[in-house]
């Protein structure tokens, strides 16, 4: 798993937004592709060998990018031979051809379909590709959003998405290698009403309960501190605690991930 972009939604100085690539010799996954993450993906695949791209949930922070992978699909130097899959959720695709309305004479044909396979996933099902598969599961967020595990050979990694605390999402990263959770909130943050993120704290918490390997916080903005992330985590998880950062590898060991850049 490499660590495309780590930002929440105003991304950091030299940063991007959430984005992850999965790679596990046979497949290429993109978990999200949030703004600015393209440019960072490009230093680790080829565009047009990517097998899927796999949207967790329609914020702009989290998929704004599918536009410039769309260009380079069509314009650039690396074109495939069959469109490439893009698997959005429940509802995703009203959204996304929305907001690409306004490009949508631009070339001729429709903007998104020209290059992209697009496909609705059922959160209920899992999704195959090749040896692994997908498993979705609701997360507490202001719009429909989910926590997505890659699986294979009894090895994973799972991705939080935006999240409040929640039991689905433990139950989805029980026993998981790695698990990646937002950490939007900082230290002593208070969510009025409606929840949808988390604290490093309530991350450890679930990572706690779920009893995974290894904790990666994630999409945490610039103003965060040690104390906000990693030393808030320790207190209550004792495994392997990592802060993400864009270019981050985590390499999935048995039940530890050993980040390297």
């Amino acid at each position: 798993m490499t660590v495309v972009g780590s930002s929440s939604s105003v991304p950091r100085p030299n940063r991007a937004c959430s984005s992850y690539l999965i790679q596990d010799g046979e497949i290429s996954i993109v978990l999200d592709l949030g703004t600015g993450s393209f440019s960072n993906l490009r230093r680790y695949v080829d565009y047009d060998g990517l097998d899927a791209v796999v949207i967790s949930h329609m914020h702009a922070d989290h998929f704004i990018d599918l536009i410039p992978l769309r260009y380079a699909l069509r314009y650039g130097p690396l074109r495939r031979t069959s469109k490439l899959p893009l698997y959005l959720p429940p509802d995703g695709e009203r959204m996304l051809s929305h907001l690409v309305g306004a490009f949508a004479d631009e070339g001729g044909g429709d903007f998104l379909a020209d290059v992209f396979d697009i496909k609705t996933y059922d959160p209920r099902r899992a999704l195959r590709f090749g040896e692994g598969s997908l498993r979705f599961a609701h997360t507490a967020h202001y719009i429909p959003a989910f926590a997505i595990r890659y699986e294979r050979g009894g090895q994973s990694v799972t991705y939080s998405s935006d999240t409040a605390p929640d039991p689905r999402v433990v139950e989805i990263a029980r026993g998981t290698n790695i698990f990646i959770c937002e950490a939007t909130l900082r230290a002593g943050d208070v969510e009025r009403g409606v929840r949808g993120h988390s604290t490093a704290l309530e991350a450890a918490q679930m990572a706690h309960e779920a009893r995974v390997g290894s904790l990666v916080l994630s999409h945490y903005p610039d103003l965060s501190t040690s104390r906000d992330l990693d030393d808030s985590a320790r207190a209550v998880f004792s495994g392997t605690i990592l802060v993400a950062d864009d270019h981050q590898v985590l390499e999935v060991a048995q039940s530890n991930a050993v980040g390297r850049r």
